[in-house]
């Protein structure tokens, strides 16, 4: 797509939260020029400084860049948006509603709001954010009724497949790409901006909005669905003496299974997956075909139940009781490469330890200030050998690498006794029980060092 001068289109991104973000430095990275948008102006402030709110690897040496070489520009203005952008991305957040299940679509509709009424020539709106299958097409009717150029402003809907600690390569080397549109101008103007993409071997997917918007959502909860039957594996080779990582291991040479997301441990969180699922549940009952996806309830059911199944390996290690015992925990992120504590498994087994009597320090190799700001009444540590000092139990819920490659004969020094629990099935048995480690996890063999 071409602006009104010949050159190459002018992108706005509407929305800097952790997709938002990812997708201007991105863009600009392929050579547009970007203008990224948030009401937030501490946070845009920072942008323009070529500071990152968040952790991400890759990324802020990205964003630098392209400050500095004038590409990837932020405004807290919806006008200048409207008036330099040819093409407008929607990258704003579709978090659960309070009390509810289904998504809040308030910050969407707030953006609509906001840009559509000022749309005076041609243009693309692209929505990326999660959204339920319906929402384009009511988007797109509000569009074309609030913007002063009609339906010369359309829609197209554009779904974001970002992995966190991954996002730079997801967005810039992605699996597929999957454009949603109703006109061929839509999909052309789609095509020459990933081009570069396309030309490598992606593959461009057309579809209508609503196929778009549950590429998305099916994709989650298949793997949602995944991660939580290898963990209702765990319970039943606890209950036959049986070994969870071996099930597991033994079912991904099956080529028709595969590994990924099959790794046995506390479950999933963060802020997609599990808003996610219960999103698609909600919205299934709203289309009356509930009973389609009523299985998505016993997964959201096993992935919260492993985190209570943790506390109690914790408390049958320590006798029966975590009142009063010193319990390290290494990890409070939701998955490595991130410093985000959304829904952490690690903080909800941690918090709930604590609740129970058990006396906590946690150390993480990033997301400490945001956990910190998450659970203010457990302990926070600078190094695992502070978080290890003096414990009766050490447990592992993150599995960071530097975690998975910890020398347990020095930290066996540390702690009050070895005792070590390892919520991600990331440690070596052996090599630890070897060290005089009684090793502990959901869907093995609890034994004491041989």
């Amino acid at each position: 797509m071409l602006d009104a001068a010949g050159d190459r289109a002018i992108l706005t991104v509407i929305g800097t939260g952790y997709l938002g973000t990812t997708h201007a430095v991105c863009m600009a990275e392929l050579g547009f020029r970007v203008l990224g948008v948030d009401i937030d102006a501490e946070k845009i402030a920072r942008l323009s400084a070529g500071q990152l709110w968040m952790y991400e690897p890759d990324l802020e040496q990205r964003l630098r860049r392209n400050v500095a070489n004038g590409r990837l520009e932020f405004t807290t203005s919806y006008d200048a948006a409207a008036e330099l952008g040819d093409v407008h991305f929607l990258c704003v957040g579709t978090p659960q509603q309070a009390g509810g299940h289904a998504a809040d679509l308030s910050a969407v509709d707030g953006a609509i709001e906001a840009l559509a009424p000022r749309l005076r020539r041609s243009c693309l709106v692209v929505g990326k954010s999660t959204v339920p299958v319906g929402t384009a097409d009511r988007l797109a009717r509000r569009v074309a009724a609030l913007a002063p150029v009609g339906e010369d402003a359309e829609l197209a809907w554009n779904p974001e497949f970002l992995r966190e600690g991954f996002a730079v390569e997801d967005t810039l080397c992605p699996d597929r790409l999957v454009a949603g549109v109703r006109s061929e101008r839509a999909e052309k103007t789609l095509r020459e901006i990933y081009a570069p993409l396309i030309a490598d071997g992606v593959p461009f997917l057309v579809t209508d909005y609503q196929t778009a918007e549950l590429v998305k959502i099916a994709a989650n909860s298949f793997l949602a669905t995944k991660i939580s039957f290898i963990n209702a594996m765990s319970e039943v080779c606890e209950a036959a003496n049986a070994d969870v990582e071996l099930l597991a291991a033994a079912l991904a040479l099956d080529g028709r299974i595969g590994a990924a997301y099959l790794g046995p441990g506390i479950g999933f969180g963060g802020s997609c997956l599990p808003k996610d699922i219960r999103a698609f549940l909600a919205r299934a009952e709203e289309l009356g075909v509930g009973r389609a996806v009523t299985f998505l309830r016993e997964v959201d059911a096993i992935n919260t139940r492993q985190r209570a199944r943790l506390v109690a390996v914790a408390r049958t290690v320590l006798g029966g009781s975590l009142r009063g015992r010193a319990v390290g925990v290494l990890g409070a992120a939701f998955k490595p490469n991130s410093d985000d504590v959304r829904d952490s498994p690690a903080l909800a087994v941690a918090a709930a330890i604590h609740a129970q009597g058990g006396r906590v320090t946690v150390y993480d190799p990033i997301a400490l200030d945001n956990a910190r700001a998450a659970h203010p009444e457990l302990g926070y540590r600078d190094t695992v050998d502070d978080a290890a000092r003096g414990a009766d139990a050490l447990l592992l819920l993150t599995e960071w690498p530097q975690f998975g490659a910890l020398d347990p004969e020095p930290l066996g020094e540390v702690v009050a006794r070895r005792n070590v629990i390892d919520g991600r099935n990331a440690l070596d048995p052996e090599r630890w029980r070897a060290a005089g480690w009684r090793y502990s996890a959901l869907g093995r063999t609890c034994t004491d060092a041989r």
